[in-house]
């Protein structure tokens, strides 16, 4: 079908309204299960390593897999995967909020990211496919602006379900509108497929990769409580590095690759992912943390936590687009590295928050902080990966970006705790938490300052932008950062 549907008309609002609230199922989830954790690890008796799958449960298949329901789209129909995807969101989210014990959830979980592994790369690929070329710009941005509002609803909406009614809310929300998404697709998205794709699908770098992050998500995770020198966790983390080093060969020799290396040969695609790697890895820590320590330490309600970092989605949303543009003017290479550096002394005033922390006096500062370095730093950061590799690769580039910035978060949840010395205590025991809580800022806020190293020193003063639109979105705490212009 030609691209040939306008925004203004009934149709393009639909076909907005059904991506925006798609992907917004998959970003809200991931941030306010953060919320809901103190509640649900006293109900289900969840210790530390539980909680922690219950989050990185989500994330590992997310991450492992979006590349592959990129391609799963464009070969066997975007919206068909896209509702699929929305379906099986939906009936993870069920049994999310049905789960009788633990185990049961973290299983739901990793159901729910294979669902959003699928929703969330034909969310915006359907607008790039369907709206005339003149309006696509626009819907493109309209749904990361209303991405943004949706995140920023999302802490506040699961703060108040988990104190009004019950952490269970948290999922079985996402039923009613997983539905109303399907109705709406079905009805007025029309089917899109590149007929352009390679023929086969790389099913095999799929599984290897999944593989090592699994491996090595679940040998860092049982440390704590196995000890590093148990055969569980030397296996598992053997697994993780075999299976990692294994995607690289998969995707070196295969002949239709999800992840072509060659991208790689661009120096600055590399420096920047890597960049990525260490900014995400710290928000990722940032985001789960500081929300239990506000909860479980502080004394805060899940509604005075939900809502405790909301300044941080305003703040990007009304400069993350101005940082771009400056960028643009000035070079990725400052901003990206002042950037980073403003969120380290973030990090460093959120490790002082403890016991009876007052907002106005103790949150509040580095909160703003953190959101001036965070807009400073994510739409540079983005454009360049996008605007270093050849525009026939943007697809690509920008869902590398992604998956490196998802897996980041995703290793810091399993790896911070161990780092900061938690041991076998508790997420939601006050006396464990707290000095947990304390080093992991400290050490975010190391990552921080790498990420600015490795900015400084790897991406270049100037960048060339490429002439492809983003096909999807980084995100911190998957809350798209920027208006996806045409970068």
């Amino acid at each position: 079908m030609n691209a040939d549907i306008r925004l203004g008309r009934p149709t393009g609002r639909w076909v907005l309204l059904a991506t925006v609230l798609g992907s917004g199922l998959a970003s809200i989830d991931a941030t306010v299960v953060n919320i809901a954790l103190p509640r649900l690890g006293e109900e289900l008796h969840a210790g530390a390593a539980a909680l922690q799958w219950t989050v990185n449960g989500y994330t590992l298949s997310l991450a492992a897999l979006i590349l592959l329901g990129g391609s799963l789209g464009d070969h066997y129909g975007r919206r068909t995967v896209f509702v699929l995807g929305v379906g099986w969101f939906a009936l993870a989210s069920l049994l999310c909020g049905l789960a009788p014990n633990v185990e049961t959830l973290i299983a739901a979980r990793v159901l729910q990211g294979i669902g959003g592994a699928l929703l969330t790369p034909g969310s915006l690929a359907i607008l790039e496919a369907v709206f005339a070329r003149e309006d696509r710009a626009k819907a493109i941005g309209a749904w990361s602006g209303l991405g943004g509002v949706a995140g920023a609803i999302g802490p506040f909406l699961g703060g108040w379900l988990v104190e009004v009614a019950s952490w269970r809310w948290v999922f079985l929300i996402n039923v009613p509108l997983a539905v109303l998404v399907i109705l709406v697709a079905l009805r007025h998205v029309p089917e899109t497929r590149d007929t352009d794709a390679p023929r086969g699908l790389d099913l095999a770098g799929a599984v290897v990769g999944a593989a090592g992050l699994g491996g090595l998500t679940y040998g860092f995770t049982a440390w704590p409580t196995l000890g590093g020198g148990h055969p569980v966790v030397l296996g598992t983390l053997a697994l993780g590095v075999a299976g990692l080093a294994g995607f690289v060969l998969v995707e070196r020799r295969s002949p239709h690759p999800m992840l072509p290396l060659t991208v790689f040969s661009s120096r600055a695609f590399s420096a920047t992912n890597l960049a990525t790697f260490a900014v995400y890895a710290a928000n990722g820590g940032v985001f789960l943390l500081v929300v239990l320590n506000l909860q479980v330490v502080a004394g805060f309600s899940p509604l005075a936590a939900g809502t405790a970092m909301l300044p941080v989605t305003a703040l990007m949303l009304v400069l993350s687009s101005r940082a771009g543009a400056l960028a643009e003017r000035i070079g990725p290479r400052l901003p990206m590295t002042l950037g980073p550096l403003i969120c380290a002394v973030a990090l460093v005033l959120f490790a002082r928050v403890g016991p009876d922390a007052d907002y106005p006096r103790d949150v509040l500062p580095p909160v703003l902080v953190l959101g001036l370095g965070l807009s400073a730093t994510v739409a540079p950061l983005t454009a360049t990966a996008l605007g270093s590799v050849d525009s026939r690769y943007a697809g690509v580039a920008s869902g590398v970006n992604n998956a490196v910035a998802r897996a980041a978060g995703l290793l810091a949840v399993a790896v911070l705790p161990l780092a900061a010395g938690i041991g076998t205590g508790s997420l939601t025991d006050p006396v464990a938490l707290a000095p947990t809580y304390r080093w992991s800022m400290w050490i975010c806020a190391g990552l921080m300052a790498a990420g600015a190293l490795i900015a400084f020193l790897g991406v270049p003063g100037r960048a060339r932008t490429a002439d492809t639109p983003v096909r999807t979105h980084c995100a911190v705490a998957d809350t798209p950062l920027h208006p996806a212009e045409k970068l």
